[in-house]
């Protein structure tokens, strides 16, 4: 193989793979993106009052596609460390039978309270 051959094969292989990232971000994106923010106004309650220290540090979501469909309210639960969400909305207990199998005594007793649990 020629330098001008090996070159322009090793063109096409680089601009292959740039187009086909470029396509992949294109048709992908707004996909995850609605995949992210359904509309939906549900939020999920954490599991403990107080996360463990292996969980990390809460760390917000900055891209641009995210920030676009995200309100005030969150950006800046957000931007003091909070974890935004917390469970706002109506709460509907998971009365699946392989649900309530796993479940405590004390994670029932405050569903069937109509509350939030805030046990296992």
């Amino acid at each position: 193989m020629t330098p001008t051959q090996r070159i322009v094969t090793v063109a096409g292989i680089a601009g292959s793979l740039i187009a086909g990232g470029v396509i992949g971000a294109t048709l992908a994106g707004p996909l995850a993106a609605t995949a992210a923010n359904n509309g939906s106004s549900t939020r999920l309650a954490a599991a403990s009052a107080s996360p463990s220290a292996s969980a990390g540090t809460f760390k917000s979501n900055e891209d641009a596609t995210h920030e676009a469909g995200e309100s005030a309210t969150v950006e800046a639960q957000e931007n003091s460390g909070q974890r935004p969400g917390g469970g706002t909305g109506k709460f509907t207990p998971n009365e699946n039978a392989t649900h309530e199998q796993g479940e405590s005594a004390a994670r029932e007793a405050q569903e069937n309270a109509g509350q939030r649990p805030t046990v296992p």
